[in-house]
């Protein structure tokens, strides 16, 4: 069987780095995530959003 869960690569919307793997429901979830997560690069906490 089939997992529902799909992974996700979280890139930062300041510097463009990809920092976090995570997963998500996209059926129960449709649109992209958008996390306030710590960005090693920036050095400060900063927007993530699902890459495409």
């Amino acid at each position: 069987m089939a997992s529902k869960r799909d992974e996700v690569i979280l890139k930062c919307t300041e510097c463009g780095e990809e920092n976090y793997i995570t997963s998500r429901n996209k059926k129960t979830h449709p649109v992209k995530m958008e996390i306030s997560k710590y960005c090693p690069k920036c050095r400060k906490m900063t927007l993530h959003k699902e890459r495409k």
